[in-house]
């Protein structure tokens, strides 16, 4: 059995380490709550951006559209943007989108296309510029919120290799926020676009709070779209081709906008899971310690008063 300075060190060690745990997890819980947030604020244009588009599909057939965006080609060449992290300390949240990525890699790959990479997150950019992947672009030091900005730089890349035929489809792969206990990665066509409603009234909204000093979450659903649709009857002085061009970029950085705020609000909330679970072993390994180390103090106590019974015996 180890010695009680050994014991009270370890005891000590622990301790410490719960306590960053814990105010690890609190941060990533307010983060959490400020990702949801920022998709809700983020809503209103884009269900007026899906209204626009709604109604521009009514009036005409955009497979008969001339806009590069919507253009179908035959496949040879294949991009897959990757979204991970630049942190680790998030349980299997790089590691899934990084199988996720090689998987459909590998499936592309035995079809016959020719596959390159775009990666966002320090996490895949290790991974596979280690291992000789066809890397075309790589991004960084993205806010654990993200913005338009950062999003709008995303989409102009792909934008760019899409419209100058460098790569004939665009997939991102990115972690779906399910709860703040599951996240699923997924695969999403980016380009060519296909058009479609882009809020979801099924979205879970979970708001912390706080009950006898213990973090506690309530969920509820996401507020309907309170958009009003577009009147049939209204009149556009663009051609439907100039308005289709002006909004499908838009719609692309909307897209991509929405997959990185999905992507941050799992990140963040394998984050908590991972230090809620660190901070409770924390707990428990500081327990067992105490134990031991009580036992050895007990241990020592008793080896001491049968010494001195010896001693006293002995001089007797």
């Amino acid at each position: 059995m180890a010695n009680l300075k050994e014991i009270r060190d370890r005891i000590k060690s622990v301790k410490n380490t719960r306590k960053i745990t814990e105010a690890m997890r609190l941060v990533a819980a307010a983060k959490v709550r400020r990702a949801q947030e920022q998709v809700l604020r983020s809503r209103p244009f884009a269900d007026r951006l899906a209204r626009l588009l709604e109604n521009l599909q009514a009036r005409m057939r955009f497979e008969d559209a001339d806009a590069p965006l919507l253009e179908e080609r035959e496949l040879e060449t294949i991009t897959l943007v990757a979204v991970t992290g630049d942190r680790g300390l998030c349980g299997g949240y790089n590691t899934n989108i990084i199988k996720r990525t090689e998987q459909r890699f590998a499936e592309l790959q035995g079809k016959g296309y020719k596959v390159n990479l775009v990666l966002i997150g320090r996490k895949a950019i290790s991974y596979f510029t280690n291992r000789s992947y066809p890397i075309q672009a790589t991004f960084t030091g993205l806010e654990q919120v993200p913005t338009a900005d950062e999003a709008g730089t995303v989409a102009n890349e792909v934008f760019a290799e899409f419209l100058s035929e460098t790569t004939d489809r665009v997939e991102i792969i990115f972690t779906k926020f399910i709860n703040l206990v599951s996240c699923k990665p997924v695969v999403q066509t980016l380009l060519p676009l296909d058009p479609q409603g882009i809020a979801d009234s099924e979205d879970e909204i979970f708001r912390l709070t706080t009950k006898d000093g213990d973090l506690r979450v309530e969920s509820g659903t996401a507020p309907a779209n309170t958009q009003p649709e577009i009147s049939s009857d209204i009149v556009f002085e663009q051609s439907p081709d100039q308005l289709l061009n002006a909004l499908l970029p838009l719609y692309l950085q909307n897209q991509v906008l929405r997959s990185l705020q999905e992507a941050a609000a799992s990140e963040l909330a394998s984050r908590m899971t991972a230090m809620n679970n660190a901070s409770d072993n924390a707990k428990a390994l500081a327990k067992t310690l105490t134990l031991d180390y009580n036992k050895a103090r007990q241990a020592a106590i008793t080896q001491e008063i049968l010494e001195v019974a010896g001693g006293a015996a002995a001089v007797g």
